[in-house]
Protein backbone atom coordinates (compact mmCIF):
# COMPACT_ATOMS: atom_id res chain seq x y z
CA UNK A 1 0.00 0.00 0.00
CA UNK A 2 2.94 2.33 0.48
CA UNK A 3 4.55 1.91 -2.94
CA UNK A 4 2.01 3.95 -4.93
CA UNK A 5 2.33 6.74 -2.40
CA UNK A 6 6.14 6.63 -2.60
CA UNK A 7 5.97 6.73 -6.39
CA UNK A 8 3.65 9.72 -6.20
CA UNK A 9 6.07 11.49 -3.89
CA UNK A 10 8.96 10.86 -6.27
CA UNK A 11 7.03 12.02 -9.31
CA UNK A 12 5.62 15.15 -7.70
CA UNK A 13 8.72 16.49 -6.00
CA UNK A 14 8.50 14.88 -2.53
CA UNK A 15 4.83 15.69 -2.25
CA UNK A 16 5.30 19.44 -2.64
CA UNK A 17 3.44 19.60 -5.93
CA UNK A 18 0.12 17.79 -6.07
CA UNK A 19 -0.82 15.87 -9.24
CA UNK A 20 -3.30 18.55 -10.42
CA UNK A 21 -0.64 21.26 -9.95
CA UNK A 22 1.96 19.18 -11.78
CA UNK A 23 -0.41 18.68 -14.71
CA UNK A 24 -1.22 22.38 -14.77
CA UNK A 25 2.47 23.21 -14.74
CA UNK A 26 3.18 20.91 -17.69
CA UNK A 27 0.30 22.41 -19.64
CA UNK A 28 1.67 25.89 -18.96
CA UNK A 29 5.28 25.05 -19.83
CA UNK A 30 4.42 23.37 -23.14
CA UNK A 31 1.74 25.78 -24.26
CA UNK A 32 2.33 27.92 -27.33
CA UNK A 33 1.72 31.15 -25.40
CA UNK A 34 4.31 30.33 -22.74
CA UNK A 35 6.87 29.37 -25.40
CA UNK A 36 6.37 32.81 -26.97
CA UNK A 37 6.79 34.35 -23.52
CA UNK A 38 10.14 32.59 -23.01
CA UNK A 39 11.36 33.64 -26.44
CA UNK A 40 10.27 37.20 -25.75
CA UNK A 41 12.18 37.14 -22.44
CA UNK A 42 15.37 36.12 -24.23
CA UNK A 43 14.92 38.86 -26.82
CA UNK A 44 14.09 41.49 -24.20
CA UNK A 45 17.11 40.67 -22.06
CA UNK A 46 19.53 42.10 -24.61
CA UNK A 47 18.07 45.58 -25.31
CA UNK A 48 16.98 46.10 -21.69
CA UNK A 49 20.41 45.22 -20.32
CA UNK A 50 22.13 47.23 -23.04
CA UNK A 51 20.17 50.33 -22.09
CA UNK A 52 20.76 49.70 -18.39
CA UNK A 53 24.49 49.21 -18.97
CA UNK A 54 24.84 52.71 -20.41
CA UNK A 55 22.44 54.03 -17.75
CA UNK A 56 24.62 52.79 -14.89
CA UNK A 57 27.86 53.55 -16.75
CA UNK A 58 26.84 57.17 -17.30
CA UNK A 59 25.80 57.49 -13.67
CA UNK A 60 29.17 56.12 -12.54
CA UNK A 61 31.07 58.54 -14.78
CA UNK A 62 29.03 61.46 -13.42
CA UNK A 63 29.80 60.35 -9.88
CA UNK A 64 33.51 60.26 -10.66
CA UNK A 65 33.33 63.74 -12.20
CA UNK A 66 31.48 65.30 -9.24
CA UNK A 67 33.60 63.77 -6.45
CA UNK A 68 37.04 63.45 -8.03
CA UNK A 69 37.55 65.39 -11.26
CA UNK A 70 35.78 68.59 -10.23
CA UNK A 71 37.54 68.94 -6.83
CA UNK A 72 40.92 68.38 -8.51
CA UNK A 73 40.07 71.02 -11.10
CA UNK A 74 39.26 73.40 -8.20
CA UNK A 75 42.71 72.83 -6.70
CA UNK A 76 41.91 70.19 -4.05
CA UNK A 77 43.57 66.80 -3.80
CA UNK A 78 40.18 65.41 -2.74
CA UNK A 79 36.70 66.74 -2.09
CA UNK A 80 36.83 69.17 0.89
CA UNK A 81 34.62 68.66 3.94
CA UNK A 82 32.06 71.25 2.77
CA UNK A 83 31.66 69.72 -0.71
CA UNK A 84 28.52 67.70 0.18
CA UNK A 85 26.56 70.80 1.23
CA UNK A 86 26.19 72.43 -2.23
CA UNK A 87 26.14 69.04 -3.98
CA UNK A 88 23.24 67.66 -1.92
CA UNK A 89 21.38 70.97 -2.01
CA UNK A 90 21.52 70.82 -5.79
CA UNK A 91 20.29 67.22 -5.64
CA UNK A 92 17.30 68.33 -3.58
CA UNK A 93 16.52 71.19 -5.94
CA UNK A 94 16.55 68.78 -8.89
CA UNK A 95 14.58 66.02 -7.15
CA UNK A 96 11.83 68.21 -5.69
CA UNK A 97 10.07 69.16 -8.97
CA UNK A 98 10.54 65.66 -10.37
CA UNK A 99 8.91 64.10 -7.29
CA UNK A 100 6.04 66.56 -7.18
CA UNK A 101 5.31 67.16 -10.88
CA UNK A 102 6.23 64.14 -13.02
CA UNK A 103 4.31 60.88 -13.54
CA UNK A 104 5.58 58.26 -11.17
CA UNK A 105 7.04 60.82 -8.73
CA UNK A 106 10.61 59.94 -9.71
CA UNK A 107 10.27 56.30 -8.70
CA UNK A 108 9.13 54.26 -5.74
CA UNK A 109 9.80 55.47 -2.18
CA UNK A 110 12.87 53.63 -0.84
CA UNK A 111 11.52 53.60 2.74
CA UNK A 112 8.94 51.09 1.50
CA UNK A 113 11.59 48.56 0.44
CA UNK A 114 13.48 47.57 -2.66
CA UNK A 115 10.81 47.60 -5.31
CA UNK A 116 7.20 48.23 -6.04
CA UNK A 117 4.69 47.71 -8.83
CA UNK A 118 6.27 47.78 -12.31
CA UNK A 119 6.24 51.24 -13.84
CA UNK A 120 5.01 51.98 -17.33
CA UNK A 121 6.66 53.92 -20.15
CA UNK A 122 5.00 57.17 -19.02
CA UNK A 123 6.84 57.08 -15.70
CA UNK A 124 10.20 56.15 -17.27
CA UNK A 125 11.52 59.69 -18.05
CA UNK A 126 10.98 60.96 -14.51
CA UNK A 127 12.55 57.91 -12.89
CA UNK A 128 15.58 57.95 -15.19
CA UNK A 129 16.12 61.70 -14.85
CA UNK A 130 15.84 61.62 -11.05
CA UNK A 131 18.39 58.80 -10.76
CA UNK A 132 20.88 60.15 -13.27
CA UNK A 133 20.74 63.73 -11.96
CA UNK A 134 20.68 63.16 -8.20
CA UNK A 135 22.47 59.93 -7.28
CA UNK A 136 25.88 61.12 -8.57
CA UNK A 137 25.57 64.24 -6.38
CA UNK A 138 25.92 62.19 -3.21
CA UNK A 139 22.45 60.89 -2.37
CA UNK A 140 22.96 58.00 0.07
CA UNK A 141 20.97 55.49 -1.95
CA UNK A 142 21.87 52.87 -4.54
CA UNK A 143 21.06 52.42 -8.24
CA UNK A 144 19.24 49.11 -7.85
CA UNK A 145 15.66 50.36 -7.46
CA UNK A 146 15.79 52.87 -10.34
CA UNK A 147 17.47 50.22 -12.47
CA UNK A 148 14.67 47.74 -11.78
CA UNK A 149 12.09 50.38 -12.62
CA UNK A 150 13.87 51.26 -15.87
CA UNK A 151 14.10 47.57 -16.78
CA UNK A 152 10.38 46.95 -16.27
CA UNK A 153 9.40 50.08 -18.19
CA UNK A 154 11.68 49.27 -21.12
CA UNK A 155 10.36 45.71 -21.27
CA UNK A 156 6.76 46.89 -21.43
CA UNK A 157 7.71 49.58 -23.96
CA UNK A 158 9.44 46.99 -26.16
CA UNK A 159 6.33 44.81 -26.11
CA UNK A 160 4.25 47.81 -27.12
CA UNK A 161 6.62 48.67 -29.98
CA UNK A 162 6.47 45.08 -31.23
CA UNK A 163 2.66 45.41 -31.10
CA UNK A 164 2.35 42.37 -28.88
CA UNK A 165 -0.67 42.46 -26.60
CA UNK A 166 -0.17 39.96 -23.78
CA UNK A 167 -2.80 39.55 -21.09
CA UNK A 168 -2.29 41.35 -17.74
CA UNK A 169 -0.62 38.32 -16.09
CA UNK A 170 1.84 37.97 -18.97
CA UNK A 171 2.54 41.71 -18.85
CA UNK A 172 3.42 41.38 -15.16
CA UNK A 173 5.81 38.51 -15.92
CA UNK A 174 7.42 40.51 -18.75
CA UNK A 175 7.86 43.54 -16.49
CA UNK A 176 9.38 41.36 -13.77
CA UNK A 177 11.73 39.76 -16.29
CA UNK A 178 12.83 43.22 -17.42
CA UNK A 179 13.54 44.25 -13.82
CA UNK A 180 15.48 41.04 -13.21
CA UNK A 181 17.57 41.50 -16.36
CA UNK A 182 18.36 45.06 -15.32
CA UNK A 183 19.49 44.29 -11.79
CA UNK A 184 21.17 40.92 -12.33
CA UNK A 185 24.70 42.14 -13.02
CA UNK A 186 25.03 44.76 -10.29
CA UNK A 187 23.87 42.17 -7.73
CA UNK A 188 26.31 39.50 -8.80
CA UNK A 189 24.53 37.77 -11.69
CA UNK A 190 21.24 36.13 -12.66
CA UNK A 191 21.24 33.67 -9.74
CA UNK A 192 20.96 36.33 -7.04
CA UNK A 193 18.34 38.24 -9.00
CA UNK A 194 16.29 35.11 -9.61
CA UNK A 195 16.45 34.02 -5.97
CA UNK A 196 15.28 37.50 -5.05
CA UNK A 197 12.28 36.98 -7.34
CA UNK A 198 11.52 33.67 -5.62
CA UNK A 199 11.58 35.12 -2.11
CA UNK A 200 9.93 38.43 -2.92
CA UNK A 201 7.11 36.94 -5.00
CA UNK A 202 5.93 34.65 -2.24
CA UNK A 203 4.66 32.17 -4.83
CA UNK A 204 4.79 28.39 -4.85
CA UNK A 205 4.48 25.43 -7.17
CA UNK A 206 3.52 26.03 -10.78
CA UNK A 207 3.19 29.81 -10.36
CA UNK A 208 6.76 30.04 -9.08
CA UNK A 209 8.28 28.06 -11.96
CA UNK A 210 6.24 29.94 -14.55
CA UNK A 211 7.52 33.27 -13.20
CA UNK A 212 11.11 32.18 -12.61
CA UNK A 213 11.98 30.80 -16.05
CA UNK A 214 11.45 34.07 -17.99
CA UNK A 215 13.40 35.95 -15.32
CA UNK A 216 16.32 33.52 -15.56
CA UNK A 217 16.42 33.76 -19.35
CA UNK A 218 16.19 37.55 -19.43
CA UNK A 219 18.82 38.06 -16.75
CA UNK A 220 21.22 35.51 -18.27
CA UNK A 221 21.11 37.11 -21.72
CA UNK A 222 21.43 40.49 -20.05
CA UNK A 223 24.56 39.37 -18.20
CA UNK A 224 26.21 38.59 -21.56
CA UNK A 225 25.57 42.17 -22.65
CA UNK A 226 27.19 43.60 -19.53
CA UNK A 227 30.21 41.30 -19.91
CA UNK A 228 30.87 42.19 -23.53
CA UNK A 229 30.16 45.90 -23.47
CA UNK A 230 32.27 46.51 -20.38
CA UNK A 231 35.43 45.56 -22.27
CA UNK A 232 34.40 47.25 -25.50
CA UNK A 233 33.51 50.68 -24.10
CA UNK A 234 35.92 50.88 -21.18
CA UNK A 235 33.04 52.01 -18.95
CA UNK A 236 32.70 50.78 -15.40
CA UNK A 237 29.27 50.39 -13.87
CA UNK A 238 29.98 50.43 -10.14
CA UNK A 239 28.43 47.05 -9.44
CA UNK A 240 28.25 45.72 -5.91
CA UNK A 241 31.50 43.75 -5.74
CA UNK A 242 34.55 43.10 -3.58
CA UNK A 243 37.65 42.95 -5.82
CA UNK A 244 39.81 42.10 -2.81
CA UNK A 245 38.73 40.50 0.46
CA UNK A 246 40.63 39.75 3.68
CA UNK A 247 42.37 36.35 3.94
CA UNK A 248 39.88 33.56 4.46
CA UNK A 249 39.75 32.11 7.96
CA UNK A 250 37.37 29.37 9.04
CA UNK A 251 34.94 30.69 11.66
CA UNK A 252 35.26 29.17 15.11
CA UNK A 253 33.25 29.26 18.32
CA UNK A 254 34.37 32.82 19.08
CA UNK A 255 33.09 34.06 15.72
CA UNK A 256 29.65 32.61 16.43
CA UNK A 257 29.72 33.83 20.02
CA UNK A 258 30.20 37.43 18.89
CA UNK A 259 28.67 37.03 15.44
CA UNK A 260 25.10 36.46 16.60
CA UNK A 261 24.87 39.63 18.75
CA UNK A 262 26.73 41.58 16.03
CA UNK A 263 24.14 40.46 13.46
CA UNK A 264 21.38 41.45 15.87
CA UNK A 265 23.04 44.86 16.30
CA UNK A 266 23.10 45.32 12.53
CA UNK A 267 19.41 44.43 12.42
CA UNK A 268 18.71 47.06 15.09
CA UNK A 269 20.77 49.77 13.36
CA UNK A 270 19.23 49.25 9.92
CA UNK A 271 15.68 48.82 11.18
CA UNK A 272 16.10 52.06 13.13
CA UNK A 273 17.37 53.73 9.95
CA UNK A 274 14.32 52.56 8.06
CA UNK A 275 12.12 53.80 10.91
CA UNK A 276 13.76 57.21 10.54
CA UNK A 277 12.98 57.06 6.83
CA UNK A 278 9.31 56.37 7.50
CA UNK A 279 9.11 59.34 9.89
CA UNK A 280 10.82 61.56 7.33
CA UNK A 281 8.32 60.35 4.73
CA UNK A 282 5.44 61.45 6.95
CA UNK A 283 7.09 64.84 7.43
CA UNK A 284 7.64 65.38 3.70
CA UNK A 285 4.03 64.46 2.95
CA UNK A 286 3.12 68.13 3.27
CA UNK A 287 5.04 70.89 1.49
CA UNK A 288 6.93 68.12 -0.27
CA UNK A 289 9.10 70.27 -2.53
CA UNK A 290 10.43 72.55 0.21
CA UNK A 291 10.96 69.76 2.70
CA UNK A 292 12.69 67.57 0.11
CA UNK A 293 15.32 70.28 -0.33
CA UNK A 294 15.66 70.64 3.46
CA UNK A 295 16.18 66.90 3.81
CA UNK A 296 18.81 66.88 1.06
CA UNK A 297 20.67 69.69 2.84
CA UNK A 298 20.48 67.71 6.10
CA UNK A 299 22.04 64.73 4.31
CA UNK A 300 24.85 66.98 3.12
CA UNK A 301 25.34 68.12 6.72
CA UNK A 302 25.67 64.51 7.92
CA UNK A 303 28.28 63.75 5.26
CA UNK A 304 30.20 66.97 6.01
CA UNK A 305 30.14 66.10 9.72
CA UNK A 306 31.75 62.75 8.95
CA UNK A 307 34.57 64.47 7.06
CA UNK A 308 35.13 66.99 9.88
CA UNK A 309 35.11 64.33 12.61
CA UNK A 310 37.44 61.89 10.89
CA UNK A 311 39.53 64.08 8.59
CA UNK A 312 38.76 61.66 5.79
CA UNK A 313 37.09 62.19 2.41
CA UNK A 314 33.36 63.00 2.54
CA UNK A 315 32.89 60.68 -0.46
CA UNK A 316 33.26 57.73 1.91
CA UNK A 317 29.97 58.62 3.61
CA UNK A 318 28.22 59.89 0.47
CA UNK A 319 26.78 58.01 -2.48
CA UNK A 320 25.69 54.38 -2.56
CA UNK A 321 28.80 53.03 -0.87
CA UNK A 322 29.98 50.29 -3.24
CA UNK A 323 33.35 52.02 -3.81
CA UNK A 324 33.89 52.52 -0.06
CA UNK A 325 32.86 48.91 0.55
CA UNK A 326 35.62 47.72 -1.78
CA UNK A 327 38.18 49.93 -0.05
CA UNK A 328 37.06 48.75 3.38
CA UNK A 329 37.26 45.07 2.40
CA UNK A 330 40.67 45.50 0.73
CA UNK A 331 42.36 47.03 3.80
CA UNK A 332 40.09 46.94 6.86
CA UNK A 333 43.00 47.63 9.22
CA UNK A 334 43.45 51.08 7.64
CA UNK A 335 40.16 52.12 9.25
CA UNK A 336 40.30 53.04 12.94
CA UNK A 337 37.31 51.92 14.96
CA UNK A 338 36.49 55.59 15.61
CA UNK A 339 36.24 56.22 11.85
CA UNK A 340 34.00 53.18 11.42
CA UNK A 341 31.71 54.36 14.21
CA UNK A 342 31.54 57.84 12.66
CA UNK A 343 30.74 56.25 9.29
CA UNK A 344 27.97 54.12 10.81
CA UNK A 345 26.38 57.08 12.62
CA UNK A 346 26.74 59.79 9.96
CA UNK A 347 26.01 57.64 6.91
CA UNK A 348 23.27 55.77 8.79
CA UNK A 349 21.41 58.98 9.61
CA UNK A 350 21.93 60.30 6.07
CA UNK A 351 20.65 57.00 4.66
CA UNK A 352 17.55 57.14 6.85
CA UNK A 353 16.75 60.69 5.72
CA UNK A 354 17.22 59.73 2.07
CA UNK A 355 14.89 56.75 2.46
CA UNK A 356 11.96 59.04 3.19
CA UNK A 357 12.73 62.05 1.03
CA UNK A 358 14.73 61.17 -2.11
CA UNK A 359 14.73 58.38 -4.68
CA UNK A 360 17.00 55.37 -5.12
CA UNK A 361 17.61 51.88 -3.78
CA UNK A 362 18.08 51.01 -0.10
CA UNK A 363 20.39 47.99 -0.43
CA UNK A 364 23.85 49.29 -1.42
CA UNK A 365 24.32 51.79 1.45
CA UNK A 366 22.97 49.28 3.96
CA UNK A 367 25.55 46.68 2.88
CA UNK A 368 28.35 49.16 3.61
CA UNK A 369 26.81 49.98 6.99
CA UNK A 370 26.56 46.29 7.87
CA UNK A 371 30.14 45.63 6.77
CA UNK A 372 31.33 48.61 8.85
CA UNK A 373 29.54 47.28 11.95
CA UNK A 374 30.96 43.78 11.38
CA UNK A 375 34.54 44.99 10.93
CA UNK A 376 34.24 47.38 13.88
CA UNK A 377 33.17 44.41 16.02
CA UNK A 378 36.16 42.41 14.73
CA UNK A 379 38.22 44.06 17.46
CA UNK A 380 36.38 41.93 20.00
CA UNK A 381 38.38 38.95 21.26
CA UNK A 382 37.62 35.90 19.15
CA UNK A 383 35.93 37.60 16.19
CA UNK A 384 37.99 37.77 13.00
CA UNK A 385 37.94 40.43 10.30
CA UNK A 386 36.80 38.07 7.54
CA UNK A 387 33.90 36.61 9.56
CA UNK A 388 32.98 40.16 10.62
CA UNK A 389 32.82 41.27 6.99
CA UNK A 390 30.86 38.18 5.95
CA UNK A 391 28.25 38.44 8.67
CA UNK A 392 27.98 42.21 8.13
CA UNK A 393 27.11 41.91 4.45
CA UNK A 394 24.63 39.08 4.99
CA UNK A 395 22.93 40.59 8.04
CA UNK A 396 22.53 44.01 6.44
CA UNK A 397 21.00 42.64 3.24
CA UNK A 398 18.60 40.42 5.18
CA UNK A 399 17.54 43.26 7.50
CA UNK A 400 16.80 45.67 4.66
CA UNK A 401 15.26 43.38 2.06
CA UNK A 402 13.54 40.92 4.39
CA UNK A 403 14.96 38.17 2.16
CA UNK A 404 17.42 36.06 4.20
CA UNK A 405 18.11 33.51 1.47
CA UNK A 406 18.92 36.23 -1.05
CA UNK A 407 21.14 37.88 1.56
CA UNK A 408 23.10 34.68 2.18
CA UNK A 409 23.64 33.99 -1.53
CA UNK A 410 24.71 37.59 -2.20
CA UNK A 411 27.24 37.47 0.65
CA UNK A 412 28.69 34.19 -0.62
CA UNK A 413 29.12 35.55 -4.15
CA UNK A 414 30.69 38.79 -2.92
CA UNK A 415 33.25 36.99 -0.77
CA UNK A 416 34.38 34.76 -3.60
CA UNK A 417 35.40 31.10 -3.96
CA UNK A 418 36.52 30.65 -0.34
CA UNK A 419 33.20 31.83 1.08
CA UNK A 420 31.95 28.29 1.62
CA UNK A 421 33.87 28.21 4.90
CA UNK A 422 31.90 31.27 6.07
CA UNK A 423 28.53 29.90 4.96
CA UNK A 424 27.35 28.66 8.39
CA UNK A 425 28.06 32.07 9.93
CA UNK A 426 26.53 33.85 6.93
CA UNK A 427 23.29 31.89 7.21
CA UNK A 428 23.06 32.40 10.98
CA UNK A 429 23.72 36.14 10.59
CA UNK A 430 21.06 36.45 7.86
CA UNK A 431 18.41 34.74 9.94
CA UNK A 432 19.37 36.64 13.11
CA UNK A 433 19.22 40.05 11.46
CA UNK A 434 15.96 39.20 9.70
CA UNK A 435 14.30 38.07 12.94
CA UNK A 436 15.63 41.13 14.76
CA UNK A 437 14.11 43.43 12.17
CA UNK A 438 10.80 41.58 12.28
CA UNK A 439 10.75 41.75 16.08
CA UNK A 440 11.41 45.50 16.10
CA UNK A 441 8.77 46.09 13.43
CA UNK A 442 6.22 44.06 15.38
CA UNK A 443 6.98 45.95 18.56
CA UNK A 444 6.60 49.34 16.88
CA UNK A 445 3.37 48.49 14.97
CA UNK A 446 1.10 48.21 18.06
CA UNK A 447 2.53 51.43 19.44
CA UNK A 448 1.56 53.29 16.25
CA UNK A 449 -1.89 51.74 16.25
CA UNK A 450 -2.40 52.74 19.87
Amino acid sequence: MTRPRAAALWRDGAGVTSPPEASALRRTLFSRGYARLLLLSVLLGVPVSLACFFFVGFQHEMQHWVWETLPEAAGYDRAPWWWPLPALTLAGLIAAPIITRTPGAGGHIPAHGLGGPPIGPKQLPGVALCALATLPLGVVLGPEAPLMAVGSALALLSVRIMKATPDPKASLVIATAGSTAAISTILGGPIVASIMVIEAAGLAGAQLVALLLPCLLASATGALVFTGFGDWTGLTIGALSLPTVPPNVSPDAGDFLWGVPAAALIGVVLTAGRGLGLRVLEWTGRRTAVRTVICALAVGGCIAAYALITGRSPAEAALSGQATLGTLAEDPHAWPVSALIALIVCKGVAWGICLGSLRGGPIFPSVLLGAAVGIACAGLPGLGVTPGLALGVAAATAAVTGLPLTAAVLAVLLLGPDAHEQMPLIVVASVTAYLTGQFMTRRSAPAKEG
